[in-house]
């Protein structure tokens, strides 16, 4: 039976022993917190304090989303930051598609403990992509790429629409970000579906390149671009656990904390 989409936020406190461990989660383009919900609860689940905002447009109408800047989908993911390093040892970014996005610009501007990514993007291979400034004067919406899910009955919540409005404002943010990924100074463990019909692995093999730190890769052969709702959320899930596990117990070997570090300023 597929299930309504549930476009509310989601919030955890930390609930364990040990380091305070948090982790500051994003849905991806015009999708909503419903596409990485049961991510979210699984890591609550496991003890974890938890963030996941709906970024300002989503959940809503497109044309509403073709009002907002990409600055305020960061801000949003940042703010959520925030109040998780008020109370937590360590910090996780976590998100996908343009999640995993706004996840990564979290770990190059803010201290964070590591980042997991789901099917991230950071490139545009749309060749509309190179017109999209002046497009968006001449075609308000396109058909939207929703639903990459192999798994029967999942709706992840998106809309039916894009707004090319919306979509200039993603290029300018994968513009940004490309900038800003060599600051990245903490692990990344990236997911990627081997048949993906929304990012490419342009996206991929541009955050190898980009990226100093260390960056771990497992891909994904029973699931789509959505893999949070498919077949392989399993192994997303407990992975992100022993991900956030064996960092953790390799900052606290080493007597470091993320959130003492300075060297990061907010972009």
């Amino acid at each position: 039976m597929k299930m309504l989409p549930d476009f509310s936020p989601f919030h955890s406190s930390w609930k364990g022993a040990g380091p305070r461990v948090g982790v500051v989660m994003s849905h991806g383009f015009t999708g909503s917190p419903h596409s990485v919900r049961p991510w979210a609860e699984h890591l609550a689940a496991s003890g974890y304090a938890v963030r996941l905002p709906l970024l300002p447009g989503h959940g809503t109408t497109w044309q509403d989303m073709a009002t907002r800047s990409w600055r305020e989908w960061h801000r949003a993911v940042d703010d959520a930051y925030l109040e998780l390093a008020s109370e937590c040892d360590y910090v996780f970014s976590a998100g996908l598609s343009m999640g995993g996005t706004l996840a990564l610009r979290i770990a190059a501007t803010r201290p964070i403990a590591g980042t997991v990514v789901v099917n991230p993007g950071l490139v545009l291979d749309d060749p509309r992509a190179v017109i999209v400034a002046a497009l968006k004067y001449v075609v308000k919406t396109t058909p939207a790429i929703a639903n990459d899910i192999l798994k029967p009955d999942q709706d992840e919540g998106a809309y039916a629409r894009t707004p090319v409005a919306a979509a200039h404002q993603l290029k300018k943010m994968y513009k940004d970000t490309a900038t800003i990924l060599p600051r990245i100074s903490s692990p990344v463990r990236v997911y990627k579906s081997t048949v993906d019909n929304v990012i490419s692995n342009a996206s991929l093999e541009f955050l190898r390149s980009r990226v100093q730190a260390p960056v771990d890769v497992i891909y994904l052969h029973n699931s789509r671009h959505v893999a949070t709702l498919d077949n392989d959320a399993p192994e997303i899930f407990s992975g992100t656990v022993d991900f956030i596990q064996k960092t953790v117990a390799a900052l606290a070997g080493h007597g470091l904390s993320p959130e003492k570090d300075t060297a990061h300023e907010q972009a």
